[in-house]
């Protein structure tokens, strides 16, 4: 049959050069020789298998003739089938029996993915391990791309992964419970990456602020010799028709009538909660006042017995015009 490229680099048949790269690095993190040296052989040949996969795929004329032909079209054993075959879309380098194809040295392949082409020369084939005398290789190339020693490696931790969530007003009054689904890379017992999703569930807290953080350690992605980010939630607040959040205090405002201002009314509301206050307003209202009602804010998270307070403000509606009539009768009456 021959090799399987795309699965020896675990990508589908559509992949691009990024998801190529990013494959073919977290592989041989896996299977260089250096990192395996309780089982090198059989990590050499592992190695060298997915550099000659990388090789291929990455390469547009290559990946032509494999798609097309495999691997035997690629090494020679396909014989050209005329105008568009192997041989003639690629003649040089060719030959009788199809087109030929020598995988390159699997270290000069890593060395030039991880910024390190001239380290060495020559081909040899495309055999698995160290070329370098004195291992340069070990010493220099593999510390510098694995992050640490060519043995146990120290593991960093990935850059946090932050994300917005949108709260209502009502939610951050009563507390609720959010479930967020979330997709991430996750090694099985082999060190195969797989893509798995999960729910995170997020306790609301009542009386919580906007920009309050909720930290789920280590639920970023893994990948070898990297501690998963962790993944924050920041709290934000959604508008709310009625009221805004002022610390601890809710603001509300009211219309009312000049008469209302001057004879007094009452205010109707429904809670963040639910429940139907009236709030006799029985002092004159004037442009800029508001009335204060203890105890009818928000939660204060710390001190789960205390509320804010509620302000109400007022909007003076005044009337847009008055009779002689109502005009001498409000100024009899304010005299």
């Amino acid at each position: 049959m021959g090799l399987d490229y795309y699965k020896i680099l675990q990508v589908d048949r559509n992949a691009k050069d990024e998801e190529l790269k990013k494959s073919y690095r977290k592989l041989v993190m896996k299977w260089h020789p250096d990192k395996n040296p309780s089982n090198k052989k059989e990590a050499e040949a592992k190695f060298k298998q997915i550099s000659e996969a990388y090789e291929v795929l990455s390469d547009t004329q290559k990946r032509t003739v494999y798609d097309q032909y495999g691997e035997e079209g690629l090494k020679g054993q396909v014989p050209p089938t005329g105008p568009g075959g192997p041989s003639s879309f690629f003649s040089s380098g060719g030959r009788p029996g199809g087109f030929q194809f020598n995988p390159r040295n699997a270290d000069d392949i890593f060395a030039e993915l991880f910024g390190f082409s001239g380290r060495g020369s020559g081909r040899d084939g495309g055999g698995g391990g160290s070329r370098y005398p004195g291992s340069i290789f070990s010493d220099h190339l593999l510390r510098t791309a694995f992050g640490g020693d060519a043995g146990p490696q120290r593991a960093h931790k990935a850059a946090p992964i932050e994300k917005r969530l949108a709260v209502s007003l009502v939610d951050l009054y009563t507390g609720a419970t959010k479930k967020m689904k979330i997709s991430r890379e996750v090694a099985d017992g082999t060190g195969r990456i797989n893509e798995v999703e999960e729910i995170l569930t997020i306790e609301i807290k009542p009386g919580w602020k906007k920009g309050t953080k909720i930290t789920f350690p280590e639920k970023g992605n893994e990948a070898p010799n990297v501690i998963p980010a962790d993944i924050i939630f920041y709290i934000d607040e959604k508008p709310h028709n009625v009221f805004t959040r002022d610390g601890n205090d809710l603001v509300m405002t009211q219309k009312i009538s000049l008469a209302e201002a001057l004879t007094g009314c009452t205010v109707q509301l429904t809670t963040l909660d639910g429940r139907n206050l009236a709030i006799p307003i029985n002092a004159v209202v004037s442009p800029g006042s508001k009335e204060v009602v203890p105890q009818e804010g928000m939660p204060i998270t710390k001190e789960p017995s205390r509320r804010g307070d509620l302000r109400i403000k007022f909007n003076i509606k005044f009337p847009s015009r008055l009779t002689n009539d109502q005009k001498s009768g409000l100024k009899m009456l304010l005299n």
